[in-house]
């Protein structure tokens, strides 16, 4: 009797012939054969190949989470958390990341509409996770504007990360602190000691903070980066 696939063992032999391949051209009938199964034995797990990018997305939440319960995770002040939380995530998709980056110009690319908002629906769950490990605690008002700023932090840090190619992220990891300390720099400025840290700034005073940035990774004409000779951020 043919055993049944499992959701695992279909992102894992997509991952892998998407690293050997590229994420355009791949199709869900080549899933199927390195597979030795039938396209419906996938459906039965993915309606679309998209689904399979959430799917992998999924993982890298998890295993946020899970580092969100460690002991010395809870002893970090908020940036503290907030970093290790998405270096996590992070961490999980980096085995792959030149599939990552492939899968995001995917989704960008024009007339992907549809593509494009479910990818802005996938960007609020992965910032809410990232809000709940580092236990932030603004409500109300002040939640949609710790949202907003988290938000834009993320996508900028992501966006950094996909073509970081520095010695365990490293850049990555000074671009995100950079970013933090300035979301908090201006939080107290306007709040002073309030209840959550990133509390009483406007959405727009917020956004236009974390777009301060380092300097970016900037990719040579092959999409390669190389942050190797550039000054800490």
């Amino acid at each position: 009797m043919k055993t049944q696939l499992t959701r695992d063992q279909i992102i894992d032999a997509t991952l892998a012939l998407a690293s050997e391949r590229e994420w355009e051209p791949l199709r869900l009938y080549d899933v199927a054969e390195a597979l030795d199964a039938t396209l419906d034995d996938i459906r039965v797990h993915f309606r679309e190949k998209d689904e399979l990018i959430d799917a992998w997305f999924d993982r890298a939440d998890q295993a946020m989470l899970q580092r969100g319960t460690d002991a010395a995770f809870l002893e970090l002040d908020f940036r503290g958390r907030l970093t290790e939380a998405l270096f996590a995530w992070l961490e999980r998709l980096a085995p792959h990341r030149r599939v990552a980056r492939q899968m995001m110009a995917h989704k960008l690319e024009i007339g992907h509409i549809h593509v494009q908002f479910a990818g802005l629906l996938r960007v609020s769950r992965t910032v809410q996770w990232w809000r709940e490990t580092a236990q932030m605690d603004a409500a109300h008002m002040w939640r949609a504007i710790e949202e907003a700023a988290l938000t834009t932090i993320y996508l900028k840090t992501f966006s950094f990360w996909l073509f970081d190619s520095s010695t365990n992220s490293q850049k990555t990891r000074d671009f995100l602190n950079f970013q933090l300390r300035v979301a908090e720099r201006l939080g107290n400025a306007f709040s002073g000691c309030g209840a959550s840290q990133l509390k009483g700034a406007t959405d727009s005073e917020l956004t236009s903070a974390v777009t301060e940035t380092p300097d970016e990774p900037v990719a040579d004409s092959d999409g390669v980066v190389d942050t190797s000779s550039k000054a800490s951020a």
